[in-house]
């Protein structure tokens, strides 16, 4: 459960890094891209990738398109924490889960059972609730975290992809994807800075270094819970996403004082009932 509690924590902070860096009048592409070189170094010491393993064999078709939407994604979580609060981004990046449930529908043909279908009811209201703001607030971008529910989303949809593989282990997987990650990452920072004429700051080293050791912490501890609980996967699912959920609510209310309607609040008590249900489907169908 140790390592459980590590990961919710890890993820979490990585949200509050990116809320107070607004404070400093940080790049968030250059946080991004420092964050990939942290990750990266950790990723080699601790798991060790095999790329003698890495051929023209590998699943390329997987790596390119998460080389790219993980720096992106990762830009527009830290903007909606920014606009929006780390309460709703952190909802709507556990709320991504939705993705993987209906493309396990539509392209792997899995049956869905009365628990997956009220965890799906109960989940789509609870997204326009927990994004509700009223319109006459200039901050109301909820475009933000739209994208970084779709985009986990289709990011843990490939993710399941790459899992299928039995040529390569997962972890020189993630070795690959981060290195490609990182590439994008800086070609867009280079573009910022050669283009929109953008500072490079030290503050963005600090951050995207902070970011990349608790980006990979919480990547690390994810997977020695789901070992610690091998026989009990759905545990690590379900405490995993209402962990975050509950921990991140309470970082943004109690701490950065974020502003929240009745209706946010339903959304997020709707959005753990379709956890709930999500997992009691897992489990049924283990």
């Amino acid at each position: 459960m140790l390592y459980l509690i590590l990961s919710i924590i890890c993820s979490v902070t990585v949200g509050v890094i990116f809320k107070t860096s607004k404070k400093y009048t940080a790049n968030i592409s250059q946080i991004v891209a420092w964050n990939y070189i942290f990750a990266i170094v950790l990723c080699y010491l601790f798991f060790k990738p095999d790329l003698q393993t890495v051929t023209n064999d590998a699943p390329w078709e997987l790596y390119i398109p998460l080389s790219i939407l993980l720096p992106s994604v990762f830009v527009f979580l830290a903007l909606s924490i920014k606009h929006m609060g780390i309460v709703k981004t952190d909802a709507a990046q556990r709320l991504s889960l939705f993705i993987p449930v209906i493309a396990a529908y539509f392209l792997f043909e899995e049956s869905f059972s009365v628990y997956k279908i009220i965890g799906l009811a109960i989940g789509f209201p609870a997204i326009a609730l927990i994004l509700s703001k009223k319109d006459n607030n200039t901050e109301n971008k909820w475009l933000y975290p739209a994208i970084v529910l779709f985009g986990f989303g289709t990011v843990d949809v490939l993710f399941k992809n790459i899992a299928l593989q039995t040529s390569l282990p997962f972890t020189t997987s993630l070795f690959v994807i981060f290195c490609g990650a990182l590439v994008i990452a800086w070609l867009y920072v280079i573009y910022e800075l050669i283009v929109k004429k953008e500072k490079f700051c030290l503050f963005n080293f600090a951050f995207g270094a902070l970011v990349g050791i608790f980006n990979f912490c919480n990547i690390l501890f994810y997977l020695y819970a789901h070992k610690e609980f091998a026989k009990d996967p759905s545990v690590v699912f379900a405490g995993m996403n209402m962990g975050v959920i509950v921990l991140g609510s309470l970082a943004g209310i109690f701490v950065f004082r974020e502003k929240m309607t009745r209706l946010n609040y339903l959304g997020l008590f709707m959005a753990l009932c379709a956890i709930i249900f999500i997992t009691l489907s897992q489990m049924q169908s283990a």
